[in-house]
């Protein structure tokens, strides 16, 4: 039988996100929350692993395609000068650090791309490593406020609604992340209100139409352009995916919300 983790370990682990001291008592609590959160994590996983890959005898994390370890590992090791070996901490750091790079540059060049109303990442989207990296720092100094005005401003000048300001909605009010899939459902539900809305416009603006209808229309298509539509389903979705336990918005906390509503 597997042991738990030491509370010496945990206590170390703990200190790189506080500062403060950790009781006898609460390293203790803590080692018993973490057993119970693998006991609910592990048979979800093997659930998902099983439903994706049905012969699969290996656990997997199916919500995330990782870079490949032992490649990541020989080329890290390949560029060492004073060491001789990479431990797997420092290889998992590694691949944590290039995979948060690589979506902050495909993020950039998304942004980019809506700017030229292409639907295609091309080369000329993609920026320098030194452009992302100064622009990485520009957006931690960021707060949620900044956040939530810059993807207003954008909209009602016209700008497209990109899939980085969604994420960025995202964890602003939902407060958490949320999956692509989730994203590109909720941008296409997204242009399908904003037809269907603008259709009604045109239709109940002539004469003889229903004036109520009319305003009703208007008034939600100022809703829209004023993000109020995307800002009420992310709460909901989110709300959802907490009362399920999960860490982020997927397709599944979307399929019960009306678009429409």
């Amino acid at each position: 039988m597997a042991k738990p983790y030491s509370t010496s370990h945990i206590g170390f682990v703990s200190s790189g996100f506080t500062e403060m001291r950790l009781s006898g008592a609460v390293k203790e609590q803590l080692v018993e929350m973490l057993v119970a959160e693998i006991d609910k994590m592990v048979p979800a996983m093997e659930s998902a692993t099983l439903a994706a890959t049905p012969d699969k005898k290996t656990l997997d994390d199916t919500n995330r395609t990782r870079l490949n370890y032992n490649r990541t590992r020989e080329l890290m090791i390949e560029r060492l000068s004073d060491l001789e070996s990479v431990g797997s901490q420092a290889v998992q750091a590694g691949i944590e650090h290039l995979e948060t790079y690589l979506k902050r540059v495909l993020n950039h060049a998304e942004m980019a791309a809506a700017k030229d109303r292409v639907s295609t990442i091309k080369p000329r989207h993609i920026q320098t490593t030194s452009t992302v990296e100064s622009d990485a720092q520009t957006e931690e100094t960021t707060s949620a406020e900044e956040v939530e005005e810059d993807v207003l401003e954008g909209q009602i000048s016209g700008s497209a609604l990109t899939p980085l300001a969604l994420r960025r909605m995202a964890k602003s009010f939902a407060g958490m992340q949320i999956t692509d899939a989730a994203v590109e459902e909720l941008l296409l539900w997204y242009y399908e209100v904003v037809d269907e809305t603008g259709q009604n416009i045109r239709e109940h603006a002539q004469l003889g139409g229903n004036p109520a209808v009319f305003i009703e229309s208007l008034d939600r298509m100022k809703d829209l352009m004023m993000l109020g539509w995307m800002r009420r389903m992310l709460v909901r979705a989110g709300k959802d995916a907490e009362e399920r336990g999960y860490k982020r918005i997927d397709v599944e906390q979307l399929i019960h919300l009306d678009p429409f509503e």
